[in-house]
């Protein structure tokens, strides 16, 4: 499935670390960043929530939750969140149905080889539930800055 900017962003329903429901359509009003990750506690994937997280202000300045999305149970996000604090909404996907929806789950290349995973990605969703901006692969250190800043662009016209 491919993600269109301007179209309405696939809806969900995931547990967030605290086992507690989150669907996307709790947002409805704000502008929401969906990042998906590959695996919790691990290097790039630390740095990258890290990253969200020492921004998280400006974030809630500019009227956005951040929604982080991986494959991991609720009990290895919450174990992350609490061994980092944090301040992102971490989701769990184990059956990965809501990557797949987002163009984040499928074949990539891994050190020259092809592997079926999570593809490292972010969503903007706007106000009204439509796909703002849509980067299709990240690298983790610095991608929280290039978000902000693609908001910011975003809200202001």
């Amino acid at each position: 499935m491919s993600i269109e900017v301007g179209r309405k962003a696939p809806l969900f329903t995931l547990k967030d670390a605290d086992e507690h429901k989150v669907a996307l359509k709790d947002f409805a009003g704000r502008w929401v960043v969906v990042y998906f990750y590959p695996k919790a506690d691990t290097p790039g994937c630390t740095v990258e929530a890290c990253e969200f997280t020492d921004s998280i202000k400006d974030f809630k300045n500019m009227d956005a939750a951040v929604l982080g999305v991986s494959p991991d149970e609720p009990a290895a996000l919450a174990k992350f969140a609490a061994k980092h604090k944090l301040k992102v909404t971490l989701l769990s996907d184990p059956t990965t149905k809501a990557m797949a929806k987002y163009g984040a789950w499928g074949e990539k290349v891994l050190y020259g080889k092809k592997t079926i995973g999570v593809k490292r990605s972010t969503v903007i969703i706007d106000p009204t539930g439509k796909v703002a901006h849509h980067w299709k692969s990240v690298k983790a250190k610095g991608h929280a800055a290039h978000v902000r800043q693609r908001l910011a662009g975003l809200r202001s016209g």
